[in-house]
């Protein structure tokens, strides 16, 4: 069986940083789960003055737009004042507590697995001594790593424990992945970012890190070129799409923005 190994695009990176949910693990849909049940409580509980904001939170849309890449009270507070609610810390601090104990029990439960095409990227990059690090806002990072079993490939893990302590602002502040190339020792010209949040790409973007990655595994016509507005230069649905096996002739690129894929309609 052919090894296989990795595309121009990342081997000539000094090094990669990496997001951890909907990037490495596909813990993403359980975030977005668990935002939606104990949102859903809170707007029973507090319903919105405007019946137009009285409608269930959207494990995508809302999801995406409001708390995706960021930090748990800032993703709290984005939502509710979208809804015209209070976001003062008792009511941010609740809402973001029922969400904690809802996803917490997930993770114990073993739900949580890793996607195959990034284990495989990871792999091959650690084998040609890539220097990787994951950098999250979520606190439970580390811990999906180790239960995923890939924790051991990154040089650097920057988790939202650690983020808070240093005092790091949240994504798309740039800080976050600043610190991970500090931690690898590598300029971020030299580094590369991947991400699947449009609030992950910005700091990317604004961090200058250098390609900016965008994974879009909605894949719904939309969440690919708004990656891209935000500072993404290469979206693909699936890490797979930066390895190539030596014997194939004519690999799959990468989808970037100077040869874009075509959404689906």
């Amino acid at each position: 069986m052919a090894q296989t190994t990795v595309l121009p695009l990342l081997r000539e990176a000094d090094a990669v940083v990496f997001d951890v949910d909907g990037v490495v693990t596909d813990s993403a849909r359980v975030h977005a789960a668990a935002w939606k049940e104990a949102f859903d409580a809170y707007l029973r509980d507090h319903p919105p003055a405007d019946p137009v904001h009285r409608r269930p939170f959207d494990a995508e849309t809302d999801y995406l737009r409001h708390v995706d890449g960021k930090p748990r009270l800032d993703g709290a507070a984005s939502f509710l004042a979208s809804r015209g609610l209070n976001t003062g810390p008792e009511a941010v601090e609740e809402v973001a507590a029922a969400k904690e104990k809802v996803f917490v029990a997930h993770l114990r439960s073993g739900d949580i697995v890793a996607y195959p095409g990034t284990v495989r990227l990871l792999r091959a990059l650690h084998r040609d001594g890539v220097p990787l690090a994951a950098a999250s806002s979520s606190r439970h990072a580390t811990e999906l790593l180790q239960r995923v079993g890939v924790a051991d490939l990154f040089g650097a893990i920057v988790d939202g424990t650690e983020s808070r302590r240093l005092g790091l602002p949240g994504k798309p502040d740039p800080a976050l992945f600043l610190h991970a190339a500090e931690r690898l020792g590598r300029p971020p010209a030299r580094t590369a970012v991947v991400e699947d949040a449009l609030a992950g790409v910005e700091a990317g973007h604004r961090g200058g890190f250098s390609p900016v990655i965008g994974v879009d595994r909605l894949d719904d016509g939309t969440h690919g070129p708004a990656l891209r507005e935000h500072g993404a230069g290469t979206v693909v649905r699936d890490l797979a799409e930066l390895l190539t096996a030596p014997e194939d002739p004519a690999p799959h690129p990468a989808h970037t923005a100077d040869s874009p894929r075509e959404e689906a309609s």
